[in-house]
């Protein structure tokens, strides 16, 4: 960020021309995305300066790196959970490459969709570019891309894949690809590269409910975060690991710091993956029978999502919306209100396939059918939900269905 700053104010001391912008527009964009990395990715110098340099491209259209610029926007739009531009500039970058007929920047777009395909609530599609994305990666061809892109390609297909993976329903598959993700993270060696991975890893234990390995890999994303000054990481590690003390016990503590870890990840710029974490806190909340507040949470989260379109956490917002719904009130309109809750989490999830969360949904609708002696209905949806599934039988949610359906 020094160097590209000390460069830029050399350039100033010229007059204007082709040939300034010629040696600007590199400089522009290397300052953008290491502005991305070390203070987020959608703060607000990192969007003048890929601004600035949008402009340069125009300016000298010949033979111009128009690809990193809009890649830079894009990932300030996604991170803004500005879905609809994130999409659009994402395809963009689709027609650059196959124009250009570049593996390279090929594969960089299928990181780019895939992400955006996850946080949109599609978890097929980020499977399916995560799978392109690991067959056009190579690590030694593509080792530069993070000194570009501010990630490693390879990595991050890797790791929210495993995300798509457990949402899918193969929570086995899922942590074998995030195992990959950290381990060649490791072997790269590039502090936000391994971050990231460490960070969808505590992602992606905290959908199998398993807080312990949630905290290990949140302190040690937080860990590297912390030593090279990544400000994004810094504030999602905090969520995170805030969510595994309050499941592990420690509620209070927890709580404060996924309020923490919140504050200073919108402080960077960012709102991408809020109703998620908005859910966690929310779901914290609840262990600490604060209801009321929960619900509060959860009614943020909810209009959020239709406010962004983010519909990663969509499911078991409603579900949890549900849960907390009966647990207030015990009376017939209460629920039947956390029935309609449950139907909407079911419906979400099989509108996006899946499986894990619309199992979860079931285990819910279940328990509240069998309050009212209506077991054989909901037995019915969840037993063939169940039977569904081929792996991650360990797994909390496959265990606790099995013993709900034994008792029905």
């Amino acid at each position: 960020v020094a160097l590209a700053r000390r460069g830029l104010a050399l350039l100033h001391t010229l007059q204007e021309s082709s040939e300034r912008a010629r040696h600007e527009l590199p400089l522009q964009i290397a300052l953008g995305m290491q502005l991305q990395v070390t203070e987020g990715y959608a703060a607000p110098e990192a969007e003048r300066t890929y601004s600035r340099a949008r402009a340069l491209c125009e300016q000298i259209p010949e033979a111009t790196p128009l690809f990193p610029v809009l890649w830079g926007l894009w990932l300030i739009y996604k991170v803004r959970s500005e879905l609809g531009k994130a999409r659009e500039l994402a395809e963009r970058l689709l027609r650059l490459a196959e124009r250009d007929q570049d593996p390279a920047q090929l594969l960089q777009v299928r990181q780019a969709l895939a992400v955006t395909s996850l946080c949109s609530g599609e978890p097929a599609a980020t499977r399916e570019h995560m799978e392109q994305g690991v067959a056009l990666y190579n690590p030694e061809r593509h080792e530069g891309h993070t000194f570009l892109y501010g990630q490693d390609p390879g990595v991050a297909c890797l790791a929210f894949g495993s995300v798509a993976l457990w949402l899918l329903g193969y929570p086995d598959q899922a942590v074998e690809r995030s195992r990959q993700a950290i381990a060649l993270g490791r072997e790269l060696g590039q502090p936000s590269t391994l971050a990231l991975a460490l960070h969808f890893a505590a992602m992606l234990w905290q959908h199998r409910g398993e807080a312990l390995a949630v905290q290990e890999n949140a302190e040690a994303a937080t860990a590297i975060a912390t030593e090279h000054e990544l400000s994004f990481w810094v504030a999602g590690g905090r969520v995170m690991r805030g969510w595994a003390l309050a499941e592990q016990g420690a509620r209070a503590d927890g709580i404060a710091q996924i309020q923490q870890g919140l504050f200073a990840w919108v402080a960077t710029g960012s709102q991408t993956y809020r109703t998620y974490f908005l859910g966690l806190l929310a779901e914290a909340l609840g262990r600490d029978s604060q209801i009321e507040q929960g619900l509060s949470v959860l009614a943020e989260a909810l209009a959020l999502m239709h406010t962004t379109g983010e519909g990663l956490y969509g499911a078991e917002l409603h579900r949890l919306k549900g849960e907390f719904l009966w647990r207030q009130d015990s009376t017939e309109s209460a629920e039947r209100e956390a029935e309609a809750c449950f139907q909407q989490a079911v419906s979400i999830a099989r509108q996006q396939q899946a499986k894990s969360l619309e199992l979860r949904a079931l285990m819910s609708l279940t328990r509240l059918y069998q309050k009212q002696n209506r077991q054989a209905e909901g037995r019915t949806m969840l037993a063939e939900c169940y039977s569904w599934f081929t792996e991650g039988f360990e797994t909390s949610d496959l265990r606790d269905t099995k013993a709900l359906l034994k008792q029905n």
